[in-house]
């Protein structure tokens, strides 16, 4: 059982078990997460369990494709490897593709949440 985290939020959890919420494909590894724009601060924050998505916070407005393309910088910047927003531009909800090795992937997702 996941421990609740500082936040006191219903539905976020710390213990985030990246399996969960990720698969391996060919050429890398697709992630779910979940997007909270305008965000005073840029990080990822904990698992939403009732959306099986990794929640990612980033400073930008969803405007003009901003928060998106903040969002691949930050994957990029955590894994290391290049990521792309394959579902979801449009929508809080998004499925990225970072390209890659998995177990190097899913090892960096890992040690940033």
């Amino acid at each position: 059982m996941p421990v609740e985290n500082n936040h006191k939020r219903p539905g976020v959890y710390e213990n985030v078990n990246i399996r969960e919420i990720s698969r391996s494909v060919t050429g890398g590894v697709e992630v779910n997460i979940i997007v909270s724009p305008n965000s005073d601060r840029q990080g990822t924050d904990g698992m939403n369990v009732w959306r099986k998505r990794l929640t990612v916070r980033v400073r930008s407005p969803p405007l003009d494709g901003k928060a998106n393309r903040e969002v691949e910088e930050f994957m990029e910047n955590i894994t290391g490897c290049r990521s792309e927003i394959i579902k979801g531009h449009t929508n809080r909800q998004k499925t990225v593709m970072i390209h890659g090795t998995p177990e190097k992937i899913i090892s960096s997702l890992e040690a940033s949440v």
